[in-house]
């Protein structure tokens, strides 16, 4: 059984997903209505809209463990070493040097195969 603040929470966080429903239910009512209305205008308004529903769910259990979650990978992007543009140059021109030689690979093998299926079908003469 739940206890009374685990109930209250639940109805809270229910309360808040309907809430955000609505308001994105009334924001396509809105852009249907007012679709007369310059498109960027419409634009800032959703924008506007998906603020205030972000702020709300981020009320929620959810929403709190979400932000949470973005924190923690905030401070471990922070912890990443990356590489400097020499190693990236690098990096770089060997991925570039591998995919032309495995093209150029995988062209000479189709064409040796193609060759083969020709010549025992009978059709290269």
């Amino acid at each position: 059984m739940k206890t009374g603040e685990q109930q209250s929470s639940a109805a809270t966080n229910t309360a808040f997903w309907v809430l955000g429903l609505l308001l994105l239910g009334a924001g396509v009512i809105a852009n249907y209505f007012y679709a007369h209305v310059a498109l960027p205008i419409r634009l800032i308004g959703w924008i506007v809209l998906a603020a205030a529903v972000l702020a709300i769910l981020s009320r929620t259990t959810q929403g709190l463990k979400s932000l949470a979650f973005i924190k923690e990978s905030r401070v471990e992007l922070r912890k990443v070493t990356w590489p400097n543009r020499q190693e990236t140059v690098q990096t770089t021109a060997i991925v570039v040097v591998i995919v032309l030689v495995m093209g150029l690979f995988l062209w000479g093998a189709d064409s040796v195969l193609l060759w083969a299926v020709g010549w025992l079908t009978g059709q290269r003469g």
